[in-house]
């Protein structure tokens, strides 16, 4: 695959690098709460082509809406520059998020930068997968190892209003097993909300379960401002595990590792797997192990963060990596972050949150 230079910032970054940072390969750097930094969601682009209710509703993310310069985003060099310093400290898995990442030009590139950073365990990719056929063979090739694909409906009427674009499901369906087929490991991801698309359930975890493709449900979360959350839209996970259960049996499973976020069962008498994401009724703030950079390079520390912490800024400036790895390092050391624990405490700051489709997911 032909390297091309990401833009008028990539040469400088380079010239900034350390070969070989002041810090041990794998040190393990922990938050207030004892929780160690292990996984890494960047976000390459603010920009997406369907308005989800939930995420990017049309009537405030419309025509006129002041996404990011191409400028203000991190240039790939940027991007793989602090992959590789937050792996020096301890990460070992990273998702390349937005948006939607497929937006962002000759993404293949930055993957195959990834995969060259020794100590870099599993790179992953969420999507909404409208554009996940014509580009899984160069992912693939380039070093993807697995991808998360957002559907929240087989009925294209309904998936039509989620995604308020009316696209339809076609498209997404085909992404998955070209997936599939050029070697990735998929995960569909559906986000349920009462009234919405509840109905919908069982007809997916069907299809997904003849398919042979691992569904996760995911309680409808509070993230952002704009979505317009209620709590009274949430379906627990455990409803949503007892309805298809009865159709379905189910078993439970190991997690796979500490800080899974989904709870994993699988089909009785099969290997097929199902899983449930339950941020709302089942909180797992107290093993969090993930940060996120936003397109323009700002790290936050949690999904429901209100602040991040600049290391644009840093990035093009002269700091050298051992600098930049210190500012981390304190800035992880002080998180503190359990939002979704308190949720229900009135004395919970509400302060404005940061959009899904700003901090990835």
């Amino acid at each position: 695959m032909t390297m091309n230079s990401e833009d008028k910032h990539s040469t400088m970054q380079r010239a900034h690098m350390d070969t070989n940072p002041n810090t041990e390969a794998g040190a393990s750097v922990v938050d207030q709460l004892g929780r160690p930094l292990r996984d890494l969601r960047i976000s390459v682009t603010d920009q997406c082509n369907f308005r989800c209710r939930y995420c990017m509703p049309e009537e405030i993310f419309g025509a006129d809406y002041p996404f990011l310069q191409e400028d203000k985003l991190l240039s790939f060099d940027e991007i793989e520059r602090l992959a590789r310093l937050f792996v020096s400290i301890g990460v070992k898995k990273l998702r390349i998020t937005g948006g939607e990442p497929l937006l962002r030009r000759n993404l293949p590139q930055l993957i195959q930068q990834l995969a060259s950073i020794q100590g870099v365990e599993d790179i992953a990719l969420t999507t909404n997968g409208s554009l996940l056929k014509r580009h899984a063979h160069d992912l693939k090739k380039a070093g993807l190892q697995r991808v998360a694909v957002s559907l929240d409906s087989l009925n294209d009427k309904t998936f039509g209003a989620i995604n308020g674009r009316g696209f339809k499901t076609k498209p997404v369906l085909e992404g998955i097993e070209a997936a599939k087929e050029a070697g990735l490991q998929v995960k569909v991801n559906m986000v349920v909300q009462r009234g919405v698309n509840d109905q919908d359930i069982l007809p997916m975890a069907h299809y997904f379960f003849e398919k042979g493709h691992i569904l996760r449900f995911i309680e409808f979360m509070d993230v952002g401002n704009a979505n317009k959350w209620r709590l009274d839209q949430v379906v627990p996970s455990k409803e949503i595990q007892e309805m298809i259960h009865k159709e379905l049996p189910l078993e439970p499973l190991e997690s796979n590792y500490t800080g899974e976020v989904a709870k994993r069962y699988r089909y009785k008498g099969t290997d097929k797997e199902v899983g449930f994401i339950s941020s709302v009724t089942q909180t797992f703030c107290s093993t969090c192990t993930r940060a996120r950079i936003s397109a323009d390079g700002t790290l936050y520390t949690c999904l429901f963060a209100s602040q991040g912490t600049d290391l644009r800024e840093q990035l093009r400036s002269d700091t050298s990596d051992q600098k930049l790895i210190s500012f981390i390092q304190t800035t992880w050391n002080k998180r503190e972050d359990r939002y979704s624990e308190l949720r229900s405490n009135d004395t919970i700051k509400k302060d404005r949150k940061v959009e899904m489709s700003h901090i990835g997911g």
